[in-house]
C-alpha cells in the first residue's frame, strides 16, 4: 500500500501545481508548505542575511526579502543565478536585494558573501536551489562551507528528485549531493528533522541543516 504522504507528494510534483505558485503575482515555483516552514525559521532566527543559490523568476527571492523586513530591520538578500533575464521587476527595485548573475559555484560568489557578512553581522540562511545535478550541488555545498559558521541554517532543495520519490532515473542529484558530502563531513550539520518532517513532505529531502561549527 503507497504511503499516503508519498502519494500526495507525487501528486503535488508530477501535476506541477507548484510551477504556477506565486508570490505577490511572481512565480515562485516551490512547495507552499516548504515557503511556510522557511517563514518560520526566518522569524525564530532572524538572519541579517539570505543567500539563495538560483533566482529564475524572483518570486521565492521577493518573499525571503518580505519576510526579512518584518522580522530582522538591518538586512540581505543575495540571490545568485547564471542568468537573470526573467527576474521580476518587483525584484529588481526592491531595497534589501542584491543579484548576482554569475555560476553560483565561483569564487567570487564566497567573496562577496563574506563581504556581505561583515556589513550585515549574525546568522545567515543559505537556500541551494540552482543546477540540481549531483556535482554543482556538491560544489556549492563546498562554496557554503567556507562562509558559514555555528547557527547558520542552509537548507538544499529538491532532494525529492530521482526516485526520492519523484522523477525517478532522472540522474544523481541533490540527494545523491548531500549523501557525499556528509560522508565527508559527517560533523558539519546537524539535520533538522522537525522542520523536514512538520507538513508530511518536502521538496528538500534530507535538506533541512543546522551548522555545528566554524568553516
Amino acid at each position: 500500500m503507497t504511503d499516503p504522504c508519498e502519494a500526495y507528494h507525487i501528486w503535488y510534483y508530477e501535476t506541477r501545481v507548484w510551477f504556477s505558485t506565486n508570490f505577490l503575482g511572481v512565480p515562485a515555483q516551490k512547495s507552499v508548505s516548504d515557503l511556510w516552514n522557511y517563514q518560520e525559521i526566518l522569524t525564530e532566527m532572524k538572519p541579517s542575511l539570505v543567500v539563495e543559490f538560483g533566482t529564475l523568476y524572483g518570486g521565492s527571492t521577493l518573499f525571503f526579502a518580505t519576510i526579512l523586513g518584518l522580522v530582522s530591520q538591518r538586512s540581505k538578500v543575495l540571490s545568485v543565478d547564471i542568468e537573470h533575464g526573467k527576474v521580476d521587476q518587483r525584484v529588481r527595485r526592491h531595497r534589501r536585494v542584491e543579484l548576482m548573475q554569475c555560476d553560483t559555484t565561483l569564487p567570487a560568489v564566497a567573496t562577496r558573501i563574506i563581504s556581505l557578512r561583515r556589513k550585515y553581522p549574525g546568522n545567515i540562511f543559505c537556500i541551494l536551489d540552482s543546477n540540481h545535478a549531483k556535482n554543482h550541488v556538491l560544489a556549492e555545498l563546498m562554496l557554503v562551507r567556507s562562509v558559514t559558521r555555528a547557527g547558520d541554517y542552509v537548507v538544499v532543495e529538491d532532494g525529492n528528485i530521482n526516485g526520492h520519490p519523484v522523477w525517478r532515473g532522472w540522474c544523481e542529484g541533490p540527494s545523491e549531493a548531500l549523501e557525499e558530502y556528509k560522508a565527508r563531513y559527517p560533523d558539519d550539520y546537524s539535520p533538522d528533522l522537525a522542520r523536514e518532517q512538520k507538513f508530511g513532505f518536502t521538496f528538500a529531502l534530507t535538506g533541512f541543516l543546522i551548522r555545528r561549527g566554524p568553516a
